[in-house]
């Protein structure tokens, strides 16, 4: 940019981790930004909640050993010593029974699969491990991957329900290289190969986003909470700003970081290849049932889940990561695309669901002695469906409209959704609309 003309002014939609960091970036070096965000807090998804006494994350997040941008902007901070690591430990329900499970041993006592099959599945995951490139796991499915290395009775044990209770429809649409990145994540986070080991921020992510919106602050950035956009303003192929409140406000630059699906409906100019591609891509939305209990359900940070008396993949038991004021927390993720009839139901019955489903695997569990509170949250873009060529199918973050650029979760292909890919993202951003000539 060149620092002798008048300070590039940027708007920037949405105040999660994305649209943080590309306003970050840009203040820094000098532009004049504004984020606005509708609802009334920063973070997005990852934005946190008072429950009942606990403030906690209205989705879960963990940090895993690859996560370096993440690691990046807690020095850049001075929040190294909020990040803490614990030995976690996951759980496999299998029709009627809970295992121990993510660690060798406990691939070899599990009794759903043979010896050929368990050495096969071992196999798979050390391969995933070890791939850089994954450009050419883009061309086919997840599922044509996992028949050929495990074959069809592991894939049915291991990873049918774990697909289907998240894409439904979907679930043999999934591209190999987006289901690798996130085997190989949790992969190479780890303290030993019987330990698991993942990281929380104390605090959590709220304490790395609120000194990044401090930092916009300081250096004369601005954000506007209760502040959605209704359109932006696009003439002769040119951005010209945004209307807010029935209000133009001109900027040089946009920079979109609310889900695509959103800014086609606000970005009437945008190019009609642009939305084509927008439209073309299909998302999962979830309701998050979160559970506040007396005391620890189980020993597990995840469990997944295959039995066909339970519709959801897995339940995430938070505090056994990140121990809080000494309670438990879960979540209950129920994925589903949102055309799904449960979809829409009123999240009383999810929270009833739910319950049912942990007396089923803890017959003990006595949810009216047990739980302290319960609530649920809805989103409605919380997965992309990542298909075979799906680096062919996303649309440019820089627009061919001069001035607007888009990202959202989907550009974190095939990388798994993270704070650390959010970061990534933004920053991305920020240099694409830095290097645009004036």
């Amino acid at each position: 940019m060149d620092l002798s003309a008048e300070p590039l002014k940027v708007a920037v939609m949405g105040a999660g981790p994305m649209g943080l960091a590309a306003a970050y970036e840009l203040a820094k070096r000098g532009a004049r930004v504004t984020v606005y965000e509708r609802d009334d807090r920063i973070g997005g998804m990852s934005a946190f909640v008072d429950f009942a006494g606990t403030r906690i994350e209205r989705y879960y997040h963990f940090i895993c050993k690859p996560d370096l941008t993440t690691f990046e902007y807690l020095r850049e901070f001075g929040l190294e010593n909020r990040l803490h690591w614990s030995r976690t430990k996951m759980g496999f329900y299998f029709r009627g029974r809970l295992h121990d499970w993510g660690h060798p041993l406990a691939l070899l006592k599990f009794p759903g699969l043979s010896l050929v099959q368990k050495l096969r599945y071992g196999l798979h995951v050390m391969r995933a491990r070890g791939i850089d490139d994954w450009t050419p796991y883009d061309a086919f499915s997840s599922t044509d991957w996992l028949l050929r290395w495990i074959g069809k009775q592991a894939y049915d044990v291991m990873w049918r329900p774990l697909f289907h209770y998240k894409f439904y429809e979907h679930e043999n649409s999934l591209s190999a290289a987006w289901l690798g990145t996130r085997i190989k994540r949790v992969a190479l986070s780890r303290h030993s190969l019987f330990e698991e080991e993942l990281g929380y921020l104390q605090g959590g992510s709220e304490a790395l986003l609120e000194a990044v919106a401090r930092r916009i602050g300081e250096l004369g950035g601005a954000i506007e909470l209760r502040a959605g956009v209704e359109e932006v303003v696009v003439k002769d192929g040119r951005v010209q700003g945004v209307r807010i409140g029935g209000t133009f406000h001109r900027y040089d630059r946009v920079i979109s970081t609310i889900p695509l699906p959103y800014l086609t409906r606000l970005a009437p100019g945008l190019p009609a290849a642009e939305s084509a591609k927008v439209a073309a891509i299909r998302n999962v939305g979830v309701v998050c049932v979160l559970l506040k209990l007396k005391r620890p359900f189980t020993r597990n940070f995840w469990m997944n889940i295959n039995d066909p008396r339970i519709e959801i993949p897995g339940l995430i038991e938070y505090t056994n990561l990140n121990p809080l004021d000494g309670s438990s927390i879960i979540y209950a993720p129920y994925y589903m695309p949102q055309t799904h009839p449960k979809y829409r139901r009123d999240f009383g019955e999810f929270i009833d669901e739910t319950l049912r489903y942990m007396t089923l695997i803890r017959p003990d569990f006595v949810p009216a002695e047990e739980v302290i509170a319960s609530t649920a949250s809805r989103y409605e873009f919380a997965q992309t469906v990542c298909t075979p060529g799906f680096y062919g199918a996303l649309p440019p973050m820089a627009s061919r409209v001069q001035g607007l650029f888009m990202a959202d979760t989907s550009h974190y292909y095939p990388e798994d959704r993270s704070i650390s890919e959010s970061i990534r993202i933004g920053a991305r951003l920020a240099t694409l609309v830095l290097n645009e000539p004036r």
